[in-house]
């Protein structure tokens, strides 16, 4: 199945067609919760933009008002108006070339100004974009959290935990390195291009025209190229997110790799994911790489032509540019816009190429914060009120798979205090039943109700916060014992976590450890044995005090003395509760009120121990096999009492 969940993700991530402009928008709408800083970023980047659009301009003036001074251009001096004085003989006086001197020193003195206006709005605009980009990476990351924790169990057991964690983290630091620098710089180098544009057609539309001819090349170049490095960067991500899969299944099996002697074979299939990562990103480097070289060679072939059609047009060799309209200094100008312009068509290239895998990384994440709910409040979902513990269910199918069900109308009622015991072979649908109560699943027909209220009906929280839960494959954090017990209720106090913990034999074992309840464990609580482990989960659901409480094998991995011990926790902590027990030793479950055995998704018997014993059928068999297996003789099979009545559909 983990293999079948990897796959549907590589289809979905590689070959299910993208929607960039719809990414963009997506991270536009976080950006857009910071409107203060982005009109800061909007200021500073107009600033910057307009000085690369000026530059070139005083550099014209310069060369027409004062180093070659046109009589076409007297409008365009902004210092001084071109004295005819500074034509023919008058040119070589003193005090001409003193004047045109002084304009020359102003137009420098002011780029300097222009120059040093450029680097401080620039790195505002960038301060300012590292400002909201950070605080928008903080609530993507906020709101796939929130979604990891709302997704249902059937999602996890479909998807590989290393590929969601690349999502939250190799694919959160693809985004916000974008954020910090690329993006800004994607913004500012459009609205330069643009604004060069404009100024260029404003100041000789022909002339105007033939500098920009290389431009649509530049962009096709750069939409091909960059198309084909975000297709390589989407499959880039995926293979990374199946090398941290398959890296997170190694450490956490690391055990039975060893055991198996499976080293080389593991080491195999890291090599084979990760050299499969390593070719997509060669791939998307190979574009990116190629892309910059093409377009500074464009940009030259742009330079030639701006050069190359001003020489002849101030010649009078192109006939649809009057060489009257042209001078010296526009075509300065123009070179200096195809310089700035060329620039900032490069970085646009360069870095959308590299923003691609932000972009693909942000498909990965809204991927996942747009996962379906499979289980969901309704809207008129009610807290659910102090429960009593009466449980039914009324003809009740559940399925993982749609047309494949695992339940089919299993009915039964749990009285107030009962021990219901929940046998059958795997894949029955024990650990099914279990999992409709507190509603990791949904059911798919019938009813499950508690106290008469069906779960569907209140909101999970209140539902779960009464139903304590100890699982056979305990999970303990990596902090310390007060706090792993007390994770079921947060708002106790120490006294009353050493209390429940005394209630159910965990509390001298504790005491023992080199911090007592300060302790700090292990990841799992590596350094405890599988018993003192169960008991710090018993007394974690103890310190909740549940009305209804859920065992699922619970005593299964751990030798017959501390399942003794075990077994005399769960005897104080069952008491006055309703319980479920799934029970892997059937010796353990003698005193039940009720025992299910369950077959292919239906309870086929039912009734207490005894009874079921002296029915001789498929619980008799399964109990039986047991003491095969260990060589035990079983007792005297007792006298046949009444079984209780099956109800129609079980």
């Amino acid at each position: 199945m983990m293999i079948d969940g990897a796959r549907r993700i590589f289809d979905r991530e590689t070959l299910k067609p993208k929607n960039t402009l719809a990414t963009l928008r997506r991270f536009g709408s976080y950006f857009a919760q910071h409107p203060l800083a982005l009109a800061l970023v909007s200021i500073f980047i107009i600033g910057a933009a307009w000085t690369s659009v000026i530059a070139p301009d005083l550099v014209g003036q310069a060369v027409d008002c004062y180093i070659a001074p046109s009589p076409l251009r007297p409008d365009a001096c902004w210092y001084t108006t071109v004295d005819p004085a500074w034509f023919g003989a008058n040119a070589g006086e003193a005090a001409v070339v003193a004047t045109r001197l002084a304009g020359v020193t102003q137009v420098v003195v002011l780029l300097v100004l222009v120059y040093l206006f450029n680097a401080v709005c620039s790195g505002l605009a960038f301060y300012a974009m590292r400002y909201a980009g950070s605080l928008s990476i903080r609530a993507i990351q906020r709101d796939l959290f929130r979604q990891i924790h709302r997704l249902s169990l059937n999602f996890f057991s479909k998807n590989e935990a290393g590929d969601i964690m690349s999502r939250v983290t190799n694919d959160i630091d693809t985004v916000n390195q974008a954020f910090s620098f690329a993006l800004m710089q994607v913004l500012l180098g459009t609205l330069t291009v643009t604004w060069i544009i404009i100024r260029m057609l404003q100041t000789s539309v022909p002339y105007a025209l033939l500098s920009l001819a290389i431009v649509p090349v530049m962009i096709l170049m750069t939409y091909w190229f960059s198309n084909q490095a975000r297709k390589a960067f989407r499959q880039a991500r995926s293979n990374l997110g199946s090398v941290n899969a398959g890296l997170q299944e190694s450490i956490a099996g690391a055990r039975e790799v060893q055991a198996f002697n499976r080293e080389e074979e593991s080491i195999a299939k890291f090599e084979a994911s990760n050299n499969a990562n390593r070719a997509a990103n060669v791939r998307a480097s190979l574009f990116t790489s190629a892309l910059n070289p093409v377009l500074e060679a464009l940009g030259y072939v742009s330079l030639g032509i701006v050069v190359v059609v001003g020489g002849l047009g101030l010649l009078g060799r192109i006939a649809f540019i009057d060489p009257a309209t042209l001078t010296i200094g526009m075509v300065f100008a123009f070179v200096g816009y195809t310089q700035r312009a060329n620039q900032p068509i490069q970085q646009i290239a360069l870095l959308w190429t590299n923003l691609q895998s932000a972009i693909a990384g942000g498909e990965r994440i809204f991927g996942l914060i747009d996962e379906p709910l499979e289980v969901v409040d309704a809207p008129d979902a009610k807290p659910m009120p102090p429960i009593t513990g009466a449980v039914r269910f009324e003809q009740v199918t559940a399925e993982y798979v749609k047309g494949e069900p695992v339940l089919r109308g299993v009915s039964f009622e749990a009285q107030v205090g009962q021990m219901v015991a929940i046998v059958g072979p795997t894949g029955a649908g024990k650990t099914t039943i279990i999992n409709l109560l507190p509603r990791f699943y949904d059911v798919t027909g019938g009813a499950v109700k508690i106290d008469g209220i069906d779960v569907r009906t209140v909101t999970q929280d209140t539902l779960r916060s009464q139903i304590g839960i100890v699982l056979q494959d305990t999970f303990l954090f990596s902090t310390s014992v007060l706090e792993n017990i007390r994770y079921g209720r947060p708002d106790a106090t120490d006294e009353e976590v050493q209390a429940a913990a005394q209630m159910v034999a965990a509390h001298e074992f504790i005491e023992r450890l080199p911090n007592g309840y300060d302790t700090l464990l292990g990841e799992r609580g590596s350094g405890l044995s599988q018993g003192q482990r169960q008991l710090i989960a018993i007394a974690r659901v103890a310190l909740m005090n549940p009305r209804i409480l859920i065992l699922d094998e619970a005593t299964s991995s751990v030798d017959t003395r501390t399942e003794r011990i075990i077994q005399a926790a769960f005897e104080k902590l069952l008491r006055g509760r309703t319980s479920f027990v799934i029970a892997h030793r059937l010796s353990t479950i003698r005193n039940a009120d009720q025992v299910f055995m369950l077959k292919a998704g239906e309870i086929v018997e039912r009734g207490t121990h005894q009874a079921l014993l002296a029915h001789k059928g498929a619980y008799y068999e399964l109990y039986m096999s047991q003491f095969r297996a260990t060589d035990d003789a079983p007792p005297p099979a007792p006298a046949a009492p009444r079984l209780t009545p099956q109800p129609a559909g079980d």
